[in-house]
C-alpha cells in the first residue's frame, strides 16, 4: 500500500518486479481487493520511469477494444490503435486490472507478449508491432473473488511471474490510513481492528473482507465530522452484504473491533 506519494512495501515485491522488468518478464499481481495491487504499479512507473498505460478488464471488452480498430475519420477509413498497442509502441508498462473478467478469447492475443516472441499481431492493419526492452505486460486480479465464477486458464497464469500480495500488518496499514486520509493514529488504528475483525469473520460470512481502501475513504468522512460508527456502517459494513442479520451480525463484529482502542486521538 501506498500514501500518495510513499510506497509501504509488504515483501519483496518490489525488488521481484524490478527483476522482472529488467528480464523483460511478465507479471501478474495476485490479491484481495484493495490491498495495494494498483498502488504498486503506479510506484513501480516512478521508480522504473515508464508510463503505466491502466486497462481496467470487463465482461464485454475485446481484442479489438485492446488493440484497436479501423475507424471512419473525416470521410476516411483509418486505423486507430487501441490503449495495449499504444503501450507496447511507447515503451510503456500495461497494467490490465482485473484480468479475470476478460473473456479468454480476448485475453488469445496476449500470448505473443508473454513468450519469447514479444511482440504484438495486429492481423486487421497487417502490423507486426514488437516490443520494446522498456514494454512490460502486468495483470492484476483477486482469486478469493467469490461473486465471480470465472477463474484464469494455468495455461495463462503460467506465462507470468506471479507475485501474491496481502493487506499490510495493522500497524503499518494504520499508517497507511492516517497518511491517505489525514485522520488521527488511535483512529487509524481502531478502523483497522474492525476491518481485521470482520476479515476474520469472512471465514463464516464468506464475502468480499473490507479493503484498505475503504478504511481510507471511512477516515476521510471522519475527518470530515462522521463519528466512527457512521463511517465504519456507510464505507465498510453497508456495501459487504445486503442481508440484514448478516449486516446486522457483522455491526456487532465491527463495534467491537473498534472498542480495541478506547483512547482518543489527540
Amino acid at each position: 500500500m501506498t500514501s500518495s506519494d510513499t510506497y509501504f512495501a509488504n515483501g519483496n515485491e518490489v525488488r521481484m518486479f524490478e527483476r522482472a522488468f529488467h528480464r523483460r518478464l511478465p507479471v501478474m499481481l495476485t490479491g484481495p481487493t484493495g490491498c495495494g495491487k494498483t498502488r504498486l504499479v503506479e510506484h513501480m512507473g516512478m521508480l522504473l520511469q515508464r508510463p503505466v498505460v491502466t486497462i481496467s478488464c470487463h465482461d464485454d471488452l475485446t481484442s479489438s477494444d485492446l488493440v484497436g480498430r479501423f475507424m471512419v475519420t473525416g470521410g476516411d477509413v483509418v486505423w486507430t490503435d487501441g490503449p495495449l498497442t499504444r503501450a507496447v509502441k511507447a515503451g510503456a508498462i500495461c497494467y490490465l486490472d482485473e484480468v479475470v473478467e476478460a473473456r479468454h478469447d480476448s485475453l488469445a492475443i496476449l500470448h505473443s507478449l508473454t513468450d519469447h516472441r514479444r511482440a504484438l499481431y495486429l492481423d486487421r492493419a497487417d502490423e507486426v508491432v514488437h516490443a520494446p526492452d522498456t514494454f512490460m505486460l502486468v495483470c492484476s486480479y483477486n482469486p478469493a473473488y467469490r461473486s465471480s465464477l470465472k477463474e484464469l486458464k494455468p495455461s495463462f497464469r503460467q506465462r507470468f511471474v506471479t507475485l501474491p500480495m496481502h493487506y499490510l500488518p495493522p500497524e503499518q496499514e494504520a499508517e497507511v490510513v492516517v497518511a491517505e486520509s489525514g485522520v488521527g493514529l488511535v483512529t487509524a488504528r481502531r478502523l483497522v481492528g474492525c476491518a481485521t475483525a470482520i476479515r476474520t469473520a469472512d471465514e463464516v460470512f464468506h464475502f468480499e473482507p473490507p479493503s484498505t481502501r475503504v478504511l481510507v475513504t471511512a477516515a476521510q468522512l471522519i475527518t470530515a465530522g462522521a463519528s466512527e460508527l457512521e463511517a465504519a456502517e456507510a464505507c465498510i459494513l453497508t456495501p459487504l452484504s445486503s442481508d440484514g442479520a448478516i449486516t446486522e451480525g457483522l455491526r456487532e463484529v465491527a463495534a467491537a473491533g473498534l472498542a480495541e482502542h478506547p483512547v482518543q486521538d489527540t
